[in-house]
């Protein structure tokens, strides 16, 4: 007389069922590339954080919190945090770029640029909503000033900084700045009381590396 099962047909069943989708779960893990080691990715809509701040500032995925100690171009800034001073790459926009010597000459209002931002900003203690580091090591971030206002946005709608639309759209996190562009250039704010102003990343291109700065 054959002996019955302990553990009982429908029990060995689902046991049985449950180890094939372990292990095919295993197999699909092993499958899937991964990001090179020390690679980081770029500010782009896969990477966006969900909720909004006030006034639709997208939300950090973390935060810093410090002194605003130096302000080196329009959209670039050191923070004196609690664990040391970190690099901000302001988000979303793009500053006219400062001239490293005869080889990378700077643009109109750059200086001009950094000043507005320095109004903002310096000798402040503030906080940034920050979404990643870029390939430099800079942490990403809108910078909120004391009101709640966004600098970056405060940039773009002087006419500082432009929105950074290059790469359509992978830098691009706040969906204001397009439109607080068109309302500064409308009005000739900043930069835009220039003819032929230049995008700072086709600057950077057309005059830094292929020598064209005309």
């Amino acid at each position: 007389m054959r002996r019955k099962s302990p553990f009982g047909g429908s029990k060995l069943t689902a046991l049985a069922v449950a180890v094939i989708l372990a292990a095919a779960g295993a197999i699909v893990n092993w499958l899937q590339p991964s990001e090179p080691e020390g690679r980081r990715s770029p500010p782009s809509a896969q990477n966006r954080p969900g909720p909004a701040l006030a006034g639709g500032i997208p939300q950090g995925s973390y935060t810093l919190t410090g002194m605003i100690v130096n302000v080196a171009d329009g959209d670039t800034v050191t923070l004196r945090a609690p664990d040391g001073q970190r690099r901000i790459r302001m988000d979303s926009i793009d500053a006219p770029e400062e001239g490293h010597g005869a080889e990378q000459p700077g643009q109109p209002y750059a200086e001009a640029s950094r000043k507005h931002l320095a109004g903002l900003v310096a000798g402040k203690t503030l906080t940034a909503q920050c979404y990643e580091q870029d390939q430099y090591g800079r942490d990403v971030c809108a910078l909120i000033l004391e009101d709640g206002r966004s600098a970056n946005r405060a940039q773009v709608e002087a006419g500082y900084a432009w929105a950074y639309t290059a790469r359509q759209g992978d830098y691009l996190r706040d969906k204001a700045m397009p439109d607080l562009q068109r309302q500064a250039k409308a009005a000739g704010r900043g930069l835009w009381a220039q003819q032929g102003a230049m995008q700072p990343w086709k600057w950077r291109y057309d005059c830094w590396r292929q020598r064209q700065c005309g």
